[in-house]
């Protein structure tokens, strides 16, 4: 199948499978994210002539996203650390400049509910310290005894800022693995390590459903290829933009972001360890 066609095919099947999970408004504002995250690595990638493909769409038609996101192969050498930079950080840049406005005009959306009220069917998120600060903007403190019933738009939003936060993890090809490389170089080793002991304490202390993401941080979050010129710095307004990505992935990573699936794992484990 050729590249483009694969991509094609990969794009209307991811489109399928978050409208099984979402419906047509949830489909088409998680794709807009996920599109515009994946853009910023293209067209960083091609204002530094650094070969690259189109994006490889992830369809997964099962809760809770129907997608696994989206991915760019890149093809060639990166020529210097200020192109390693810019093609690690414009895509999670970019896709927050759909994430957040999704997350506020939902939320506009949403409804305020009893917990009484609540579907039957509905799962119970966790929230990001800027999730929950957007939330309080648009609609105040909550009521005791009250939900919020998220709009598809929300929900797309929310999905957004949580694939933003696992992307900027500072490990192996990460797009926080390049933004920490671009700055620290072969030193970023350190921040690698302690990237995987921050996770595997978060899974072991409050949710053990990291663990999938643990177990892959081991194999790929050690490595990371260095580009053609590892010498020269970056400037300073790069510097700072890299302090800020990692402000927002402070402020976007959700350590619970299923509550009653955390619960589920912990409460299997138990059961076994009983037996």
């Amino acid at each position: 199948m050729r590249p483009f066609l694969l991509n094609l095919v990969l794009f209307l099947l991811t489109i399928f499978s978050t409208l099984l999970i979402g419906g047509l408004i949830y489909s088409l504002s998680i794709i807009s994210i996920l599109l515009a995250h994946e853009m910023g690595h293209y067209i960083a990638s091609r204002r530094y002539k650094v070969p690259s493909s189109l994006p490889y769409f992830i369809p997964l038609p099962i809760p809770p996203f129907g997608t696994l996101g989206a991915i760019i192969k890149t093809k060639g050498t990166i020529p210097h650390r200020k192109a390693l930079f810019d093609i690690g950080a414009w895509g999670p840049l970019f896709g927050l400049t759909l994430a957040i406005p999704a997350v506020v005009l939902g939320l506009l959306l949403s409804d305020v509910v009893d917990v009484s009220q609540l579907p039957s069917d509905s799962i119970s998120l966790g929230n990001s310290p800027l999730f929950s600060l957007l939330q309080r903007m648009v609609l105040g403190k909550l009521p005791p005894d009250t939900d919020v019933v998220l709009h598809p738009i929300a929900y797309a939003g929310w999905v957004g800022l949580f694939i933003t936060s696992l992307n900027l993890l500072p490990a192996g090809q990460l797009d926080g693995g390049h933004i920490i490389y671009s700055l620290f170089g072969p030193h970023s080793k350190i921040i690698f390590r302690l990237t995987l002991l921050g996770i595997s304490s978060i899974c072991i202390i409050y949710n053990l459903g990291w663990l999938l993401l643990v177990i892959l941080l081991f194999f790929i979050g050690f490595r990371h290829p260095p580009p053609v010129d590892d010498r020269t710095p970056l400037d300073r307004r790069r510097k700072f933009t890299g302090a800020f990505t990692f402000f927002i992935l402070f402020t976007t990573f959700t350590p619970i972001p299923f509550p009653a699936f955390a619960v589920g794992i912990r409460e299997v484990l138990k059961s076994w360890l009983h037996l």
